[in-house]
């Protein structure tokens, strides 16, 4: 295979193309939970090495689930003007390249969870794989327009992995951690495919803000936010979180309930995108009181 491709005059490596296919914006924030997930479960005592192993770990098994999705949604890639440069959807790479490359990080993945953070660990990230690829990517994506609500739930296993690794099982403010993602993901890609209903249109891909009208999307943004907001609250009630947590989670999640009720009253662009902007921000603020709340009591 050559070294070069040049897509439309512009040269790319296939080195870059191959990363490329981890999609590593998304990666760092899967990471980033991940690592977040075992920093709150190891509370003050931290293995830095145990820490390092887990974030590699799950960047191996989220960017190869990753590599499977450019495969299997090339051709709707090809359809989106921000997807269509992907190196699956351009020709760059062809699509048993991508799909062997993402089982190879997932066998990598599990392996090394396996044995550096236990099997719980390693199946909690094989699973979260699975469950991208499987439910939302090959039966969800093109047939419901709750696809990111079910699908989504993918996104919430990262933090599991982490505590895991960190106590060898799951409580109730792990689950609760997960929860939030899970909650939080409809208000932020929903406000993200309203700004990009014309593309989800152009693929046929029935993402909620291309069926339906901006008023229904930001009424349904505004349930979820509100049960993210009240769910992200729940461990302070068995001392699993204590009161910083409890303030900051509350200060982040009222500002999301608000910003979500000015998508409400408005329905337009600009309050679309001020709410995924804030929704980018809201993920780090919560899990970053949470370690910071688990680590100092």
């Amino acid at each position: 295979m050559s070294v070069r491709a040049v897509t439309r005059g512009r040269p790319t490596s296939v080195v870059a193309d191959y990363l490329a296919l981890t999609k590593p914006r998304i990666v760092c924030l899967l990471v980033f939970t991940a690592a977040s997930g075992y920093l709150a479960g190891a509370g003050g005592t931290i293995d830095v090495a145990a820490l390092v192993s887990v974030t590699l770990g799950g960047a191996l098994a989220a960017g190869g689930a990753n590599a499977m999705n450019c495969a299997l949604d090339r051709d709707l890639d090809g359809l989106m003007k921000r997807t269509r440069e992907r190196p699956v959807a351009a020709g760059r790479i062809p699509p048993a390249g991508a799909v062997g490359f993402g089982l190879l990080l997932n066998a990598v993945a599990g392996a090394w969870l396996l044995r550096t953070s236990g099997p719980l660990a390693a199946g909690l990230a094989l699973a979260g794989s699975a469950w991208y690829v499987l439910v939302y990517t090959m039966w969800l994506k093109r047939r419901s327009s709750q696809n990111i609500v079910i699908g989504g739930a993918a996104g919430c296993f990262p933090p599991l992995v982490g505590w895991a690794a960190a106590t060898g099982g799951l409580d109730g403010t792990a689950l609760v951690l997960a929860g939030v993602i899970f909650l939080w993901t409809p208000p932020h890609f929903w406000a993200l495919a309203t700004l990009l209903r014309d593309d989800y249109r152009r693929a046929g891909v029935p993402m909620l803000p291309a069926v339906a009208s901006s008023a229904e999307t930001a009424r349904r943004i505004l349930r979820y936010a509100v049960a993210t907001l009240a769910v992200s609250l729940l461990p302070v009630a068995w001392h699993g979180l204590g009161l910083p947590y409890a303030v900051v989670a509350a200060a982040a999640g009222i500002e999301l309930v608000r910003r979500a009720e000015a998508f409400r009253r408005s329905a337009d662009r600009p309050a679309a995108a001020s709410l995924f902007h804030y929704s980018l921000a809201y993920l780090p603020i919560v899990f970053v009181a949470a370690v910071l709340d688990r680590t100092i009591a």
